[in-house]
């Protein structure tokens, strides 16, 4: 989607937090969330392949569509790890692909290598904090991509082996089939436990959630 107003005001923010992210691990989605994960799975709002960040079990899930291109996914991310922060027992992000920008699936493919190093996190904000270097709306430069994603520790060539794995592709298609499903036409697009918010704006989300929240601590 084209960068929105709020892209200008939290570009220095968005700098400054991708610091941030120590707290955050992925692992398969637990079964004991308040909100079932069966439900989730069958509305297409999370699957057994997804990045999982913050607290597994957290009752809370913040699906997020989003594209590692995409400008405004770079905005969102500070304010989507204040939201952690504020409640890191309650809520947990379900990161989900919408590789809608030319060139986003190979930089699908790098986080996807360096989510089997464990280097997702320093991989994902680095590619966000360097974003304006190598997601050129005209021509992307993925080998820039590949060189941020050195600095951040990914091996590289055990990552140029891994990315030609099948299920990389699998998982593509897998967060393509619920775009389509779900309706996602833009990114990032939210969902919190898998209800959409009537506006797209980091208020909205933020609450959406504390709403969620409430609702499960009363």
């Amino acid at each position: 989607m084209n960068p929105r107003r709020l892209v200008l005001a939290a570009a220095i923010a968005a700098v400054a937090a991708f610091g941030v992210g120590a707290w955050i691990y992925t692992r398969p989605v637990p079964i004991t969330a308040a909100a079932a994960v069966s439900d989730l799975e069958a509305g297409g709002f999370v699957r057994p392949h997804s990045v999982v960040l913050g607290k597994v079990d957290a009752p809370v899930t913040i699906t997020e569509f989003f594209d590692p291109s995409c400008e405004a996914c770079r905005a969102f991310y500070p304010y989507v790890t204040q939201i952690m922060e504020r409640y890191p027992d309650d809520v947990r992000l379900v990161l989900r692909y919408a590789a809608f920008h030319a060139g986003s699936d190979e930089a699908v493919k790098i986080l996807e290598a360096a989510r089997l190093q464990d280097k997702f996190v320093p991989v994902l904000e680095a590619l966000l904090a360097r974003q304006p270097e190598w997601a050129v709306h005209d021509g992307p430069n993925l080998d820039i991509a590949w060189e941020v994603a050195g600095t951040a520790g990914l091996n590289l060539a055990k990552a140029r082996e891994d990315v030609k794995r099948p299920g990389m592709i699998g998982v593509l298609n897998a967060d393509r089939a619920d775009i389509e499903t779900l309706g996602v036409t833009q990114t990032p697009t939210f969902f919190v436990n898998g209800k959409p918010l009537s506006d797209t704006s980091p208020q909205q989300l933020a609450d959406t959630v504390a709403r969620e929240v409430q609702s499960i601590t009363q």
